[in-house]
């Protein structure tokens, strides 16, 4: 097995570099945007270049480990280890010049999670960790909040591209849980959602349509940091809730009932 704290410090330093250029870039008139699977689903062309910047670091450290990239999708390479990067997560928010969008890169070992970095360019915040050896903000041990009731709980969400689309949205979800939550936050970058619940700011997180690229660090941040995430449905792509567990529960609960009435 590859040293994984070397493998660790190699994809914070190229998520660093890539964010300090989305940094550079946003807000510039001459961002050039285009759609991708509908008029919501956004891609920029510094989506673009961060994701081939970080693939050529890879290529040139690890050559033998297969990459699976949100925009050029899965590499030839047959590997026990793959890279899962979604180089810019939050893309309409930095369409739109708002700070608030994240690099994600993960590796996997044989299907599992044992690596993750979620870096958060305009606040510098670098959310790390390694399988077996806790989650870190800035080099900081972060753990998950240990609020149990709803009531008192600060929730983030997202919703599907297809929003418009398919009748199974998370709008019914959202509708019932934004009256039992203290509040609910819609940050628009699922990588960051997810380091936040590992870091405590939030106090959990659910989310439906997701993708590999968008979750793998994120998820492995949250169970280093203590918490727990479960997967409650499976014809939405990757449906998940964050949190501690006892909140998880509390959480599925009203989706499950939400779903018993249809």
């Amino acid at each position: 097995m590859i040293e994984l704290s070397v493998a660790l410090a190699s994809a914070e330093e190229i998520a660093r570099s890539v964010g300090q250029m989305q940094k550079e870039r946003l807000g510039r008139k001459d961002l050039r945007i285009s759609r991708k699977s509908s008029g919501i689903d956004l891609v920029t062309d510094v989506d673009k270049k961060s994701e081939e910047a970080i693939i050529r670091f890879i290529k040139d450290r690890y050559p033998s480990h297969a990459i699976l990239a949100e925009e050029s999708g899965r590499s030839d390479n047959e590997s026990d280890y793959v890279w899962v990067i979604d180089p810019l997560d939050g893309t309409t928010n930095y369409a739109q010049g708002l700070p608030v969008f994240s690099v994600s890169i993960g590796l996997t070992y044989r299907d599992e999670a044992v690596l993750g970095v979620v870096y958060v360019p305009v606040m510098d915040q670098s959310f790390t960790a390694i399988k077996g050896q806790g989650a870190r903000l800035n080099g900081e041990p972060i753990q998950v909040a240990a609020k149990t009731e709803l009531l008192e709980s600060v929730l983030a969400t997202g919703f599907p591209y297809d929003i418009a689309d398919h009748k199974d949205n998370n709008v019914n979800y959202f509708s019932d849980l934004v009256v039992k939550a203290r509040a609910i936050r819609r940050m628009g970058s699922a990588a960051y959602d997810l380091a936040c619940v590992a870091a405590g700011k939030f106090d959990g997180f659910w989310e439906m349509g997701l993708n590999p690229w968008d979750i793998t660090a994120g998820v492995l941040l949250v169970e280093e940091a203590g918490g727990q995430v479960i997967h409650f449905r499976s014809d939405r792509k990757i449906s998940l809730i964050a949190g501690n567990a006892v909140l998880c529960q509390k959480v599925l609960a009203e989706i499950r009932k939400v779903d018993q009435q249809g």
